[in-house]
């Protein structure tokens, strides 16, 4: 027999009732009924019953066994008791009756329990990780993720696509973020960049001839703490086609999410033929550029119904051109409870409050808002948006540029307070028509909205002839129950064309060739027309186990503040390190 084991903690059937077996793994629980012992056995495959009564050789030894220590045990495959099955447990039908016992690791005092599933405070579950991922939800959670990832290995190479790996060790570039720097020993005073996208590489790539390419790719940034990224580090599979058109990207890669979405959705519907939304629609109606579609609500302009009105706040407003007033439907919420409740909790997102109309029996405005501008008007705005008796709107004014975040919030708190939102599926879209620049009120400056290497729609002739901010891209994301799971582009491949929108963004022709002279050159000789995209793999995983935290999903994530607790990273160096690399530290002063 084998030293450690015969068979698996999952593998135990009926059919193996009178066989001597052998088990190693941990003890998930320990049981005493009454002076019998039931230790749950367990290993990354599953879990087994095992018993040790006083008839038992092993049965001192079984006394002494505490929570987490990881045992050999031997013993006789029995079937269960009449009544004691376990139908959720593939094992659930068979124990073992214990005839030996062997500790190979005991365990000190659990800093936190690893049978159940409570929470715990993250500090804890980060700096014993290692606990945590024995969990069994964690656990499983950490399995999807790979099962996600062959999925979509196995799928792009159906599409035709060939996986390479591009460098880690690279240059710094402009990707939106902070690079995180690598000093170069063998180079004093220089550094290189972790890549925070494989970007110019799949495009170099793109140039060398392999047409379409993919990886499941380390992606690096050192910026601010946020919800729905980890910091640090993040996979994306990235992926670059040529020739194509941002329609080929769309039937090439859809069909790929979709499949993904649809094998590990446990039964949940996945929406099919996505909807293209174009940027500004998606602010207007959703106050999102990634939004949740799941929410069925639709916000309108109903500037008109307020112009000239009686109610001189938003009549005031609109006489500035920029100004419109929008309304958020809500249908069910026309109490005068729900909407007071609406307008703290505006107060509390630090805006003025949240103008209402609620429509009572008869079809009667109620409300401040109501009683400003009469009758006729609130009728007006009640069939425009399609309300009936009972139902309520809620008013956000201003210039939408400043005020559109605030609405998409609100639209989704009155769909999560009137439980209008489904959230036993999935709802896909592409977002496009992305602006290719935007102004900067700080510094009063015209810059890159989004990716800097996306090709302006009219090409070169719109850069050369339209005013910047009108300028639209061939960019695109993927959004899904309101996050933001991809984002790509058809990419600026003529060397004119990229000089001349580097340059609108303010950056010289010199600058360009200085910090991208690898794609400059190579565009220089025979660049095909080629666009691609990168899906976030966490964000993806996230969304299919059910769960609004990545580090749930992630095996050694670092805290909110880019900490490694498990690790001690980051850590000092010492002063030797430091004079291999040249590097004296200026440290701020407390």
């Amino acid at each position: 027999m084998h030293r450690y084991r015969s068979h698996t903690c999952g593998a135990l059937r009926a059919s193996h009732i009178d066989e001597t077996v052998r088990l190693s793994g941990w003890c998930h629980r320990i049981r005493d009924h009454g002076g019998v012992l039931f230790i749950d056995l367990r290993d990354h495959y599953g879990l087994t019953q095992c018993v040790a009564d006083p008839d038992s050789p092993a049965f001192k030894d079984a006394e002494k066994l505490r929570s987490e220590w990881v045992v050999r045990i031997d013993g006789r495959v029995r079937r269960r008791p009449g009544g004691t099955e376990n139908p959720e447990l593939a094992t659930g039908d068979v124990e073992i009756f214990v005839t030996e016992i062997e500790v190979l690791g005991p365990a000190g005092e659990l800093p936190l329990p690893v049978f159940g599933d409570q929470d715990y405070p993250e500090d804890i579950r980060l700096k014993y990780r290692f606990l945590d991922l024995r969990r069994e939800r964690l656990h499983q959670n950490i399995m999807t993720r790979g099962a996600i990832i062959d999925s979509m290995r196995r799928r792009m190479k159906d599409s035709g696509f060939f996986e390479f790996q591009t460098p880690i060790l690279t240059a710094s570039s402009p990707e939106g973020a902070r690079d995180f720097l690598v000093p170069s020993r063998i180079h004093p005073g220089k550094f290189y960049a972790l890549p925070q996208a494989p970007q110019q590489y799949k495009q170099l790539l793109m140039m060398s001839g392999f047409d379409r390419y993919f990886q499941i790719a380390p992606c690096f940034r050192d910026e601010d703490p946020r919800a729905d990224r980890l910091p640090g580090e993040f996979y994306q599979l990235d992926l670059e086609m040529s020739f194509v058109t941002q329609d080929d990207v769309f039937a090439t890669m859809e069909p790929v999410i979709t499949g993904v979405f649809e094998e590990f959705a446990k039964g949940k519907p996945v929406s099919k033929n996505w909807p293209r939304i174009p940027f500004a629609e998606a602010l207007r109606k959703y106050g999102s550029d990634k939004p949740d579609l799941r929410n069925p609500l639709v916000m309108q302009d109903v500037s008109e119904h307020f112009r000239g009105s009686g109610f001189k706040v938003f009549a005031r407003m609109l006489e500035d051109a920029k100004n419109q007033v929008w309304a958020i439907p809500g249908p069910g919420g026309g109490s005068r409870a729900f909407c007071d409740r609406m307008n703290s909790w505006a107060q509390g997102e630090g805006q003025p409050g949240l103008g209402y109309i609620m429509w009572r029996e008869g079809g009667e405005g109620a409300g401040p808002l109501a009683n400003n501008i009469g009758p006729e008007r609130t009728a007006a705005i009640r069939e425009a948006l399609g309300l009936k008796d009972g139902d309520a709107a809620f008013f956000v004014a201003g210039d939408p540029q400043k005020f559109w975040k605030f609405a998409g919030l609100a639209r989704m708190k009155v769909g999560e307070e009137l439980n209008l939102i489904d959230k036993e599926r999935f709802e896909l879209a592409w977002i496009v028509d992305f602006p290719m620049y935007e102004y900067n009120e700080d510094e009063k400056i015209v810059e890159f909205a989004h990716n800097p290497f996306s090709m302006p729609q009219g090409g070169l002739e719109a850069l050369e002839t339209q005013d910047p901010l009108t300028i639209k891209a061939f960019q695109y994301d993927i959004a899904c129950n309101g996050y933001e799971i991809a984002s790509g582009g058809i990419r600026n491949h003529r060397p004119e064309a990229m000089v001349k929108a580097f340059g609108i963004a303010g950056h010289g022709e010199e600058e360009v060739i200085a910090r991208f002279g690898g794609m400059y050159r190579a565009f220089q000789y025979g660049a095909p027309p080629h666009g691609g995209m990168a899906a976030g793999v966490d964000r993806i995983v996230m969304l299919l186990c059910g769960t609004n935290n990545l580090r749930e999903i992630s095996l050694f994530p670092m805290n909110q503040r880019a900490e490694d607790l498990l690790m001690g990273a980051p850590s000092e160096v010492t002063p030797k390190q430091l004079r291999e690399l040249h590097i004296r530290l200026n440290l701020p002063q407390d």
